[in-house]
């Protein structure tokens, strides 16, 4: 018995030492992950810092250029009214961000001509009309990508909205405020609304600074182009001014949104049909025709010869 005992003794100071040592290897391996994670990070890092060191350079260089042009003529026959709406759509219609702007479609003007007339290497005419064209991208391709830029925040406001509609119905449920249901969403839900949930923090920080209620959801109305959106903001006005119930106007408007996009989605898929349709046609039946009539045509091709051999 003693014998056995002290088997089971040293078996299980045996599998404590097993343990302790798996235990202290995954300690080491942890700590050497670590370290070279630590060290990645510091070979990586300065070579962000001098990316975003290069690009703020960039940036500064075109605010400057479109800060010495935007007074005059030039600078306001470039940045018409739609391009500030535009940059108002990505909360970039600042003085800097006119600026820069104005100074990268003034870059491009420049560069893009002597780009194009040193890979084509033109002669007479042709020389001019790449030189015009070179000009005409360089003012064009600035806005091109500001449009797709804006276009794909409006998209996203379109499918935050009924999310931001479900939470301010729910809130206001369990007792919040308008105001107190604004700053939660702001703070608590800014990773699945991110471009309402900023819009709606810079509405309470203008709010917070003395700007009434209005004013500070005046670019959350007016700013994306959305009905929708602004219809909201008139009932969060309201509610503010006047207090009262506010969840069945919610919820009603909530269902109103969600049979509109429900009827979107039809009318874009029967859209979508039509189209595979024409894709159908010019595609599958061919192969089809080929599949079907080919052994035919094969079939009388044979035919036909064997009865001039004979």
């Amino acid at each position: 018995m003693l014998a056995l005992a002290l088997l089971a003794l040293a078996l299980g100071l045996a599998l404590l030492g097993v343990s302790l040592l798996q235990r202290v290897r995954q300690t080491e391996q942890r700590t050497q992950v670590i370290d070279q994670a630590l060290s990645r990070m510091a070979r990586e890092s300065p070579r962000r810092e001098a990316g975003g060191a290069r690009w703020r350079v960039v940036l500064e260089w075109l605010e400057s250029i479109g800060r010495h042009f935007g007074e005059g003529h030039l600078g306001k026959a470039l940045l018409a009214p739609e391009d500030r709406l535009l940059l108002d759509q990505i909360n970039r219609n600042d003085r800097s961000g006119r600026a820069i702007f104005l100074g990268l479609r003034l870059a491009l003007a420049l560069v893009l001509p002597v780009l194009l007339a040193l890979l084509l290497r033109p002669e007479g005419l042709r020389f001019v009309a790449v030189l015009v064209l070179g000009l005409a991208l360089g003012v064009w391709l600035p806005k091109l990508v500001l449009r797709s830029w804006a276009e794909r925040l409006r998209r996203r406001v379109e499918d935050e909205l009924p999310l931001l509609i479900d939470l301010l119905r729910l809130l206001q449920g369990v007792g919040f405020s308008m105001d107190q249901s604004l700053q939660l969403i702001a703070e608590r839900f800014h990773p699945v609304l991110p471009v309402l949930g900023r819009e709606i923090r810079d509405a309470n920080i203008a709010y917070m600074r003395g700007r009434p209620r209005d004013q500070s959801l005046r670019r959350l109305a007016e700013s994306f182009g959305n009905d929708d959106l602004k219809s909201l903001v008139q009932i969060i006005l309201q509610v503010h001014q006047h207090g009262g119930a506010v969840q069945e106007p919610l919820r009603q408007f909530a269902e109103r949104l969600r049979e509109q996009r429900r009827m979107s989605m039809k009318e874009k898929t029967g859209k979508l049909s039509v189209k595979m349709t024409m894709v159908m046609m010019l595609t599958l039946l061919p192969a089809l025709m080929l599949v079907l009539a080919g052994p035919a045509v094969v079939s009388l091709i044979g035919t036909v010869v064997k009865l001039r051999g004979h």
